[in-house]
């Protein structure tokens, strides 16, 4: 029914243009050529993506192991990593945190750091590409993204590790620019197989990335010399490749004719960095009062459920490293059976499912995360209730994955079905904006109160936060 009613409004928007421009037949026939070539785009944007994530992945099973190199390595020293840990001591003493886990307060800051500059730079540079188009910003970011991973080589230090860190935040806008690669190359008909890849690249990379990087990290002698030198250069060979793809293969997709002037571009900034623009969908235009209000409370339902959510799924890997003493080879593992899981169900249901679908299909996973999450906090317990606590971690990580498959993806489908076509790119750059938001404040948050009160307090209290969005997307009528 929804795809009758589409062709019929696509008939009557071709008839009325028509009319209008007198669009001769020759003009028409061109699109079945650039099908083609835009299926060549969209599979390199594929690969691009692919290789990004891989070297981005690489770290995530390492960072708990990384940050007690660094605490062995300069924890006696005058280094940014003493300053810090002084000034995390003295809140200690205020709050009587345990002292083992400082770590997870390191970590929580650098990973908020990292999503709050994306946050940041991420419009400015989208707004940048639409006037001077996407490719040349493009090889900008992947370039700082390269950077990063060559200072992560060398990085004998703490500062040098979080410069590297700041410089692959501030270069990450990349993957916004994708998706805008693939919103040029495709039209109605093949933006869903578009967005299906852009999909299937992040599984795939978040299966391999932590993989690789437990298996490259796993050969390395702490004594000998740094810590996470290999998976660090395998990273910076990924993103030379991938460099190398765009420069040369990736065609600029944002013709010059169809370019903003750089003043009317810039403008829309505050709106992507301004929150309160942001739940307000301020930047969207030509929404009608009910497309506005539906889209104002799925934006907040958004970003209550990725700021407690990205907070507790960042404090995973410090658990199971201080709980279940894994190594990152075991943290590697963790991450394949999860992103398995993700992927055969982003590649196989989640892919068809249609608006009233997405719609059931988000529901469902919103109340699956608080139980996940609430299963991890019975494995934090050292004599949890009825069963082990390795077997309440594994039914927290396996319920985890599978609301990850659906949740945002499908709140992604909600919103752009509330957006005409001519505004549908400002709500999902909306929609993403307030992700990184959510993102940037929810592991430094998490990270606290893991490290004032530990991990079994923090998982449940962030189980029944997680109960608000879900209520709320519930009782949402769109």
């Amino acid at each position: 029914m929804e795809l009758l009613q589409t062709n019929g409004d696509l008939r009557h928007r071709g008839e009325k243009l028509k009319e209008s421009t007198n669009i001769n037949n020759n003009e028409l026939e061109v699109k079945p050529a650039m099908k083609t070539n835009n299926g060549k785009v969209l599979g390199l944007v594929f690969v691009s993506l692919l290789l990004d994530l891989l070297a981005f992945t690489m770290i995530l099973p390492l960072l708990p192991s990384l940050l007690d190199y660094y605490d062995k390595q300069e924890g006696k020293s005058n280094t940014l990593y003493t300053s810090l840990l002084h000034a995390v001591q003295s809140f200690q003493k205020l709050t009587g945190a345990p002292d083992r886990f400082a770590s997870v307060l390191f970590g929580g800051a650098l990973g908020s750091m990292y999503s709050f500059l994306q946050f940041l730079t991420s419009p400015i540079v989208g707004s940048l590409s639409d006037a001077y188009g996407r490719k040349p910003m493009l090889l900008i970011c992947l370039f700082g993204i390269a950077l990063s991973h060559g200072l992560w080589s060398c990085a004998s230090t703490f500062s040098v590790f979080v410069l590297a860190r700041f410089i692959g935040g501030l270069s990450k806008a990349n993957v916004s620019l994708s998706m805008a690669v693939v919103t040029d190359a495709s039209d109605e008909k093949t933006r869903a197989r578009g967005m299906a890849l852009v999909g299937l690249a992040f599984s795939v990379g978040f299966i391999v990335g932590p993989l690789a990087g437990a298996w490259f990290a796993r050969s390395t002698d702490v004594s000998s010399g740094l810590w996470g030198e290999r998976p660090a250069l395998y990273a910076l060979s990924l993103s030379l490749a991938n460099v190398a793809l765009v420069m040369f293969f990736i065609p600029e997709t944002l013709s010059k004719d169809k370019r903003a002037p750089l003043s009317l571009s810039l403008s829309k900034v505050v709106d992507f960095v301004s929150p309160w623009h942001l739940l307000n969908f301020t930047a969207v235009k030509n929404l009608s009062n009910h497309q506005n209000k539906v889209l104002s409370k799925l934006g907040l339902i958004y970003f209550i459920y990725l700021f407690i959510y990205s907070g507790l799924e960042f404090t995973i890997t410090f658990l199971t490293h201080h709980t279940f003493k894994y190594t990152a080879m075991q943290q590697g593992k963790m991450f394949l059976v999860i992103g398995l899981i993700m992927a055969v169900l982003q590649g196989g249901a989640a892919r068809r499912l249609g608006s009233k679908s997405a719609e059931k299909a988000a529901r469902l996973a919103l109340f699956l995360t608080p139980p996940s999450f609430l299963c991890v906090a019975f494995a934090a317990i050292p004599n949890p209730p009825m069963f082990s606590p390795l077997f309440w971690l594994w039914a927290g990580l396996v319920l985890f994955a599978l609301a990850t498959a659906f949740a945002v993806s499908c709140m992604t489908a909600m919103a752009a079905a509330q957006a005409p076509s001519e505004a549908r790119g400002a709500v999902l750059g909306t929609l993403r904006s307030l992700g990184a938001l959510a993102r940037a404040a929810g592991p430094l948050i998490a990270s606290t109160v893991y490290w004032c009160s530990g991990a079994a307090t923090t998982y449940t209290i962030g189980s029944v936060i997680l109960v608000l969005p879900a209520v709320m997307l519930l009782r949402l009528k769109t």
